[in-house]
């Protein structure tokens, strides 16, 4: 045989392995995986997804924390319908990413530049200012007359082993009571007396309320940048890894730990959402544009849902229903027991923020430009905030301005976040 022959052989041969190779890597890489959800298996209907708080807990402190309880269903108590009509607006001269809280007659509310304000909710005055040299990405929390507000050393590409700064004031006047070098993202779960959060050096912290004080610190396998969901003495809260942490809220001890999927040349992507507790379950969005919904005393996966290119958003949680957005521009509602499309609305753009859920509609808002310079499709348009009737999709109300997260509310009205500005609503009726 002629060389040229020979060589013409091993060029097919190669050519052979290299188109194998590409169809393996493409497949890999494009397939979605799913697993359907059983209604029976570790699944409680009849568990009321949240405790309620006594009344006189609700009026003096309406929403004290993101997602409104430790569980993070994202449901208000309250009974707003729009249309609505603008009391007040405050300008925080910055982008504000995460929702405000409301308790002890006051309106709490951090920019991501560090500005923070304690507003008047009948008015919008500004009754008293901090200004941090940190960047702030998560809401306030109230309890015992404190608010805790968690940061980071800086926004964008900085260091991870610089220190931000976990600090608890008088909700009163703001006086600093304490204050630690941790840096964190985390919205603080306050159990009793005692907070729990997240940090970029990968640990989960349980923190005295009155003092500041460690009681526990336990390490995760990657960094963490959502907030820990309770329930039922057991934490919940992913990392950057992949990965889903079930923790004793005393002890801190690893009770399961949970994962996303992954592939030989495609590593698992981040939990950067908050995940949530509803029905004996933890639903758990990740950036790899999936919902995985675990058993909460087990781990055990139980369903996995692809909804879009990435999902950032927390989930709601109501009527046996999960509520996501995703950055390729889609509003999602998922059966809680199986994973199923309830239904599907096409939002203008990419969406970041989490829902909340209010007198049976949805809102949500649009970011605008979330998404753009990742390797997968975003959906570029206006910011916005949509009101959808949670059991159907219909578009209800929409109002033009958001970015990230859209409303919290009392008994008198409602507060949406917008892009700079903090809004105070009242419904046009007048009726509560």
């Amino acid at each position: 045989m002629r060389r040229w022959q020979i060589a013409l052989g091993v060029a097919i041969l190669l050519l052979a392995v290299g188109v194998g190779a590409g169809l393996w890597w493409y497949k890999t890489h494009t397939v979605v995986r799913e697993i359907r959800g059983s209604p029976t298996v570790q699944f409680q209907p009849n568990l009321p997804p949240v405790v309620p708080r006594p009344k006189k807990q609700v009026l003096a402190v309406p929403w004290p924390t993101y997602g409104y309880s430790v569980q993070r269903d994202h449901v208000s108590p309250f009974a707003h319908r729009p249309p609505y009509r603008t009391l007040w607006k405050l300008r925080t001269g910055y982008y504000i990413e995460y929702p405000p809280t409301v308790g002890y007659g006051r309106v709490f509310v951090t920019q991501i530049e560090g500005k923070f304000f304690a507003v008047d909710p009948r008015t919008g005055r500004v009754v008293w200012r901090k200004d941090f040299p940190f960047c702030s990405s998560s809401s306030p929390t109230l309890a015992d007359g404190l608010v805790l507000q968690t940061s980071v050393p800086a926004c964008g590409k900085v260091s991870r082993s610089l220190p931000g700064q976990v600090i608890a004031m008088r909700a009163s006047d703001g006086k600093v009571v304490w204050r630690l070098s941790i840096a964190s993202e985390s919205t603080p779960a306050i159990v009793g007396k005692v907070a729990y959060i997240g940090g970029w050096d990968g640990r989960v912290y349980a923190l005295d309320v009155r003092t500041g004080k460690t009681l526990w610190s336990t390490q995760t396998d990657g960094e963490i940048d959502s907030s820990p969901a309770y329930a039922g003495g057991l934490l919940f809260v992913g990392n950057n890894a992949g990965s889903v942490y079930a923790l004793a809220a005393k002890s801190g001890r690893v009770r399961w730990i949970g994962h996303s999927f992954s592939s030989l040349f495609h590593p698992r992507e981040y939990f950067y959402a908050t995940p949530a507790v509803a029905y004996g379950r933890v639903y758990a969005p990740n950036t790899d544009g999936t919902v995985y919904a675990f058993g909460a005393t087990t781990g055990d996966l139980l369903w996995a849902r692809h909804v879009g290119t990435y999902v950032y958003t927390a989930p709601a949680i109501w009527e046996k229903k999960v509520y996501v957005g995703t950055y390729d521009g889609f509003f999602y509602a998922l059966d809680a027991a199986t994973g199923d499309v309830r239904w599907v609305y096409d939002a203008p753009a990419s969406i970041h923020g989490a829902p909340t859920v209010m007198d049976g509609l949805v809102y949500f808002s649009t970011c605008g430009t979330c998404g753009q310079h990742g390797v997968r499709h975003s959906k570029l348009g206006p910011r916005g905030t949509y009101a959808l009737d949670a059991n159907t999709g219909k578009l209800v109300w929409s109002f033009p301005d958001g970015h990230y997260s859209p409303i919290t509310a009392d008994e008198q009205r409602v507060y949406l976040a917008g892009n700079t500005v903090l809004y105070g609503l009242a419904p046009r009726s007048g009726k509560r």
